[in-house]
């Protein structure tokens, strides 16, 4: 999922509706602030209010999440075509429909210490994970690191496989870093059973300024059944 092109199609969706911010986030429950850095490719909506988006400006939800401002196609059957053909034609549609549409699951933090949450999207030829929000709940630690950095691993059937990088960053407290620190990961999976079955863990590299080395680490778990 690209942000910027998200948001720079959730704009185009507000203008050509002539709405405000402020008038799209009361329709969505949000703060024009949510809509303004959706807009500017700082953050993406909720799972929850994607989908309405994608019902409200009849937009398909592949498309959104790509970023491209396609409408939906409304399949009009003809009476006159014969019975035969129309099965055919609507079993046709219905694989289709299924084959494209996204499935979405949730993810979290099973450490005390850290609030995680992001999700994932998959269908039979596409998959994402997306990580948006990380925060530091545990003991107060106001240290500024001369260096931080981030990778996010994966352990499944016993191999363990780094398969993201987080932006590295100097001179951040840990709390400042996590607030700038996004992950997103295109065609990752496409089942959900290997989602469930995968052990997720963001392990967070701090250096302090006298070279000392602190690691976090941040176990992840998928919160809905497949």
């Amino acid at each position: 999922m690209d942000q910027e092109r998200i948001g720079k199609l959730i704009k185009e969706l507000r203008k050509n509706n002539n709405l405000t911010q402020k008038d799209l986030a009361d329709s969505l429950g949000v703060t024009y602030q949510a809509v303004s850095k959706w807009e500017n490719g700082k953050n993406i909506p909720d799972i929850s209010i994607l989908k309405e988006l994608s019902n409200k400006y009849n937009i398909d939800i592949n498309d959104l999440l790509e970023g491209n401002n396609i409408k939906k196609k409304k399949n009009k059957l003809l009476l006159i075509i014969p019975i035969i053909v129309i099965i055919i034609l609507i079993g046709v549609l219905l694989i289709t429909i299924n084959n494209n549409n996204f499935e979405f699951k949730t993810i979290s933090s099973k450490c005390l210490d850290f609030k995680l949450s992001g999700s994932v999207a998959y269908n039979k030829d596409h998959s994402s994970l997306y990580i948006s929000n990380i925060e530091f709940c545990g003991k107060e630690n106001n240290e500024v690191y001369k260096k931080i950095e981030c990778n996010l691993y994966e352990t499944y059937n016993n191999t363990e496989v780094k398969i993201s990088s987080c932006t590295k960053k100097e001179n951040l407290s840990l709390k400042e870093y996590l607030k700038v620190t996004k992950i997103n990961v295109n065609n990752y999976k496409t089942s959900c059973p290997n989602f469930k079955d995968s052990k997720l863990y963001l392990k967070i590299e701090a250096t302090t300024t006298d070279n000392k080395k602190e690691d976090f680490n941040i176990p992840i778990k998928l919160e809905d059944n497949c």
